[in-house]
């Protein structure tokens, strides 16, 4: 393939990973055209505005939107006469867990290669993006090679963002990690990586599958850190035992690390849950499920947490929820993010009312994704509206304004001061000393 100049580059899908990839692409120069079959959504990119709430995000989309960088189209066709020679094309289109199974849903995937692979008439890269099962890669790679005009490189260049964070971690990544099978697409992405790599950006460079395996061996590792220190809550719980004294401990040996043992209610969101299922029904499908058998257990941790939230807030209410008016702050799976897929908070507030509670919600960035999710709940324009009337409030997604609430006031709203902390990040001290009754995971009794 030859050499170009300024290497154009398209971006196929924009949902939270594309709308960041383009938006970013752009930023560090490049032209960039980004497709979606979802008219409204290309709508709103073109407008210069993301349909998520991402922190960022809008201010770099306005930026290169407005000066002609970066541009959105709902035809595959275009991308390939946009990038012409020498193209990067990124794929970055969804990849959910399957209806009825744990193995990953490569439609959107497959459906993207079709789509674009007859127009490739230019010599090419077209690099994945998404989260897959390792051997999708060269599967791609043959398909590719098989319907598009041109040479086509395949290359799989993991993403690895953190919702709330995103913006920074693309242009501003801790290491860039690509599989490639040849020297030309390899350079290819030293191309669009070229000031990262100034920078000092480590860049890995790999197989196909080794690519693959990084992203999900990742996610795994990161959950089942998460899951331990919420399984060491369980066994707080039953000692009488104080996880947030146990976790501060844990975090100063240099072995263990001090991130991700935040004691609370666990993961949730678009990655982690359906990465670990779908990483565990690739082993098998490979014949060593055994290996990963352990990611059944971490996923069974986590959502034990949830049903433990409910059990607390249940005891505060006396032994039943039937008719009792319930408070949760915060829908979103974390703060800084409007994304409610498998959110553990939104999980207790529907648990809360499948056993008969007056459940109102409030977020402040996630209530209309919340309310359209589980439209049976309710829904309030803030911490305090939520928390009238209340016999118990549920502390659920650790947004910054939750640590600020006066508790001595929010006494006023409710109707008895009753608190669950499913984060373990309010100052349970000051809540009992403003005559809360305070319950908390992994808490012994007494800092309860």
């Amino acid at each position: 393939m030859a050499r170009v100049g300024k290497r154009r580059i398209t971006v196929t899908g924009t949902g939270y990973l594309g709308a960041t990839h383009a938006a970013c692409m752009a930023e560090l120069g490049f032209e960039v055209l980004g497709m979606d079959v979802d008219a409204e959504k290309i709508g709103v990119l073109a407008s210069g505005r993301s349909p998520f709430f991402e922190p960022g995000l809008n201010e770099v989309l306005a930026r290169n939107v407005a000066s002609g960088r970066l541009r959105f189209t709902t035809d595959p066709a275009e991308l390939a006469a946009f990038g012409g020679e020498g193209a990067v094309h990124f794929l970055c289109v969804n990849t959910p867990q399957s209806a009825g199974s744990d193995a990953a849903d490569l439609r959107y995937l497959n459906l993207a290669v079709e789509a674009l692979a007859p127009h490739l008439t230019e010599s090419c890269v077209v690099v994945g993006k998404s989260t897959v099962p390792v051997g999708t890669a060269a599967a791609v790679a043959d398909r590719l090679r098989e319907l598009a005009p041109a040479a086509v490189e395949t290359a799989w260049n993991p993403e690895f963002l953190r919702e709330g964070h995103a913006v920074a971690d693309t242009l501003h990544p801790d290491r860039l990690v690509v599989g490639v099978e040849s020297a030309e697409a390899e350079q290819a992405l030293r191309d669009v990586y070229a000031s990262l790599l100034e920078d000092g950006v480590p860049f890995l460079t790999m197989d196909l599958a080794t690519s693959e395996l990084v992203k999900t061996a990742a996610n795994s590792f990161l959950a089942t850190k998460i899951s331990f220190i919420n399984a060491m809550a369980e066994v707080c719980e039953a000692a009488d035992a104080d996880v947030v004294l146990l976790a501060q401990a844990l975090r100063l040996d240099p072995r263990i690390g001090t991130r991700f043992l935040e004691p609370g209610l666990g993961f949730g969101g678009a990655c982690l849950p359906k990465d670990i299922r779908g990483f565990a029904a690739r082993s098998r499908e490979l014949g060593v499920g055994q290996a990963l058998a352990f990611l059944h257990e971490v996923d069974g941790i986590n959502l034990r947490r949830r049903a433990r939230a409910v059990t607390l807030a249940r005891e505060l209410c006396g032994g039943s929820l039937e008719g009792r008016r319930v408070a949760v702050w915060g829908a979103a799976f974390k703060p800084d993010s409007d994304d409610v897929r498998d959110s553990p908070s939104l999980a207790v507030a529907d648990a809360l009312a499948g056993e008969g509670a007056l459940v109102t919600v409030y977020d402040p960035e996630a209530r209309d994704n919340a309310a359209k999710y589980l439209p049976h709940l309710g829904f309030a324009d803030s911490a305090r509206e939520a928390a009238r009337d209340a016999q118990v409030v549920v502390h659920a997604t650790e947004w910054p304004e939750f640590r600020e609430i006066d508790p001595v006031e929010a006494a006023g709203w409710v109707a008895q001061p009753h608190l669950v902390d499913c984060r373990n990040t309010l100052d349970l001290a000051a809540w009992r000393g403003a005559g809360w009754t305070v319950a908390a995971l992994g808490r012994p009794a007494a800092a309860r």
